[in-house]
């Protein structure tokens, strides 16, 4: 049976690549997405395929749509996408997730919460398990989106237990790959995108805060066990690569990759940002039989190749 899979934010980064898979194994997507970061680009090549459905549409507003499955990936995940409208990251992760639980409730879908690895704050615990709550400033800068998501996890588990909706959470630590935004603002596509054309690298604070970075096929690789579960198993669980980069080696490496004569600036680090984020993914290996497979180094001679060929085309 084909199934129907509703992905919003499907247009962005990592939902077109979950939309193209999606489609490649025969299901019928209907991607809904308000492209303020997303983008008709990503899905273009997907809009001949009868399998695939676009619709611009914002899910803080309802839409009413059948469907089996629902992967809820819509919000901006860069901070300088959710601090420009800081209002708006809160809707979409409260007032948009209510109207996605509404549909899931209603057609007695299953339902895919993309939460992230920014519901631990600045953590204290080293790397993070799903166990740990977290240390998040509910007042900060960042809140709009580290509190917004952590109330989309509550959402999540409240319409579990009242409504008995069959919802799934992913917690989503740095992901990296092609069809990421030039001005995405984030540190991958920061430091590429500036090696390339030879202007300054530039790392915040002293470069030593660590990341882990998952590359985009991998991610959806996870997304998708997570979402094909037996229904109770709902998570939450970590998807992220394990290893762990400080920003400035993540920075030497990009340089040394694109041949750059960039060199390195540092800049005072921005509000609340953390120390260290790696995520322990134990759960996710047991649990759904999945750990990332794709290296760095190969990951980046990708996401390089696509970026020289997206500023070409600017």
């Amino acid at each position: 049976m084909i199934k129907r899979i509703l992905v919003t934010g499907g247009a962005g980064f990592l939902g077109s690549h979950l939309c193209e898979r999606l489609v490649k194994e025969s299901n019928y997507v209907v991607c809904v997405d308000n492209f303020f970061t997303g983008t008709r680009d990503n899905v273009n090549h997907l809009t001949g395929d009868p399998h695939f459905e676009l619709i611009r549409h914002d899910i803080v507003n309802p839409v009413y749509l059948e469907v089996d499955e629902i992967y809820n990936l819509a919000c901006p995940a860069s901070p300088i996408h959710y601090q420009q409208n800081p209002i708006k990251t809160v809707k979409t992760n409260v007032i948009g997730v209510i109207n996605m639980l509404g549909i899931a409730k209603r057609a007695k879908a299953r339902i895919l919460q993309a939460s992230t690895s920014e519901v631990y704050g600045d953590p204290e615990e080293h790397p993070q398990k799903e166990t740990y709550w977290g240390r998040v400033n509910p007042v900060g800068i960042r809140s709009c989106y580290d509190e917004g998501k952590r109330a989309a996890e509550c959402l999540m588990m409240d319409y579990r237990r009242q409504n008995n909706v069959n919802s799934k959470i992913a917690r989503i630590f740095n992901t990296y790959g092609p069809r990421m935004a030039i001005k995405d603002g984030r540190v991958v596509s920061n430091f590429i995108i500036q090696a390339l054309q030879g202007k300054e690298i530039t790392v915040y604070g002293d470069g030593s805060q660590t990341r882990s970075f998952c590359y985009v096929d991998d991610m959806v690789d996870g997304l998708m066990r997570m979402m094909n579960t037996p229904d109770d198993f709902y998570g939450p669980v970590n998807l992220g690569n394990p290893q762990e980069y400080t920003i400035l080696e993540i920075a030497e490496k990009i340089i040394k990759m694109t041949n750059s004569n960039s060199k390195i600036s540092f800049h005072p680090l921005p509000a609340d940002d953390p120390t260290q984020r790696k995520p322990d993914i134990t759960i996710a290996s047991e649990k759904i039989g999945w750990k990332p497979k794709i290296s760095l180094d190969d990951g980046l001679v990708k996401t390089i190749e696509y970026f020289r060929e997206a500023l070409k085309n600017l």
